[in-house]
Parts: structure tokens; C-alpha cells; sequence
């Protein structure tokens, strides 16, 4: 138990400290234009999605959201004190994340968000990136596990790109933006919007392939009546 939860810790640091780094880095190299920086930012996250998902999946499952841990404890695969374990320091290696992407820059080690992330289009862009990242992995370890760091990089990829939120989908990271001062930012007090649509997005996810993944397993069957 103490190895998972130092790995989700562990993972959401380098998660966040990616996202926020990345960030930083990208703003300031891109002169004031918003889509090269967008762009900066979402390949290193995609690809440090890969690389963290393949070498500490086998540790804890490399979740790194509480949104993803939730789904796993009601596919009773993650008992209710992992879930709570896995919460609270996912929660707080994404703040540490945002400190030393911070420290690595030479800014305040914690500062509120200022970036203005609310209304309706952004919570429907947050619903669906959770709701497109809990299928990719459930469509991913049913089909293909071994591909599943691959798909979660790439979903979060395009992810930056298709959703009005640039697709956060994930209640810690959320957490963590909210106390950079930076490009990936968001306002604290946006947090709450965000946080409601990706559970949302993620339950919603979980009960569609939940069907769909069995009435594929059902399809696939062979007819015992047959002959």
C-alpha cells in the first residue's frame, strides 16, 4: 500500500510539474501567441503521460486523478481506503508539482490562479475530456492494456486541442492550476465547476461502457443454441 500511494504521489508531481512547467516555458518563448504556447504545453503533457503511465502503472495503476480511482472503486477494483489514500495524495503531489515548477522558475512556490475558466461551454468541455479519457482507458484495458499509456497520452493530446476547456479532466490536477499564477492556470474559484463536471463526465463514462463493453463481450460470444 505505501509503494501505490508514494506512486500516485509521486506521478501527479511529475504530472503537474509538467503541465505548469511546460507552461511556463511555453509563454515565454511564444511572444505573446496563445497557440504556440498551447502547443508547447500539450506535447510535454502527452508525453509525460507515457512515460509516467508505463513505469509506475505496474506500482499503484498509474491513475493520477481521483476521478479515474473513483471508477476503479466502483468497478470494485480499488478498496475504499485505497481510494481515500489515493485521493489525498494525488491531491497533494499535484500542489507539490505546481511548487517545483514554480521553484524551477524563480516564482512564488504557491500563488492563486488568475486565468478566468467558468461557464457553461467550459463544464461541458470538462464533462467530455473525463468522459473520453475514462472510455479510452476502460476501452484500453479491455482490448489492448498494453497500449493504454500510448492512448492516454494521445486522448490528452488532442484533448488540448477539441475541448473549450483544453481538457483539465482530472479533480487533483484541477486543484493544483489553481495555484499557478501562469498559463495553465485557473481561478480557485472556478475549481468547483470543474470539479462537479469531470465526476460527471467520468460516472457517465463508467455506466455507457460498462454496457457497451458487455454487450460487446455478449456479441462476441458464440451461440450455444447453434447446430
Amino acid at each position: 500500500m505505501s509503494r501505490s500511494l508514494f506512486a500516485e504521489f509521486l506521478g501527479t508531481l511529475f504530472l503537474v510539474c509538467t503541465v505548469v512547467g511546460s507552461g511556463i516555458m511555453a509563454a515565454g518563448m511564444a511572444n505573446g501567441n496563445d497557440a504556440v504556447a498551447l502547443l508547447g504545453n500539450t506535447l510535454a503533457t502527452g508525453a509525460i503521460l507515457y512515460v509516467l503511465i508505463t513505469g509506475l502503472g505496474p506500482v499503484s495503476g498509474a491513475h493520477f486523478n481521483p476521478a479515474v480511482s473513483l471508477v476503479f472503486f466502483l468497478r470494485k477494483e480499488l478498496s475504499f481506503a485505497m481510494l481515500i489514500g489515493f485521493v489525498v495524495v494525488q491531491a497533494a503531489g499535484g500542489l507539490a508539482g505546481t511548487m517545483l515548477a514554480h521553484a524551477m522558475f524563480d516564482m512564488p512556490l504557491l500563488e492563486a490562479g488568475q486565468n478566468i475558466r467558468t461557464g457553461s461551454g467550459n463544464w461541458i468541455g470538462e464533462a467530455v475530456a473525463t468522459f473520453g479519457l475514462v472510455m479510452t482507458i476502460l476501452a484500453g484495458l479491455k482490448y489492448r492494456a498494453e497500449a493504454v499509456p500510448m492512448l492516454v497520452g494521445l486522448y490528452i493530446t488532442a484533448g488540448y486541442w477539441f475541448t473549450s476547456s483544453t481538457s483539465f479532466a482530472n479533480p487533483a490536477v484541477t486543484l493544483a492550476r489553481g495555484f499557478t499564477d501562469s498559463f495553465s492556470g485557473i481561478r480557485p474559484v472556478d475549481m468547483p465547476g470543474f470539479w462537479g463536471a469531470q465526476i460527471l463526465g467520468a460516472l457517465a463514462a463508467l455506466l455507457v461502457m460498462r454496457w457497451l463493453l458487455d454487450g460487446a463481450l455478449s456479441a462476441s460470444a458464440p451461440d450455444n443454441k447453434a447446430g
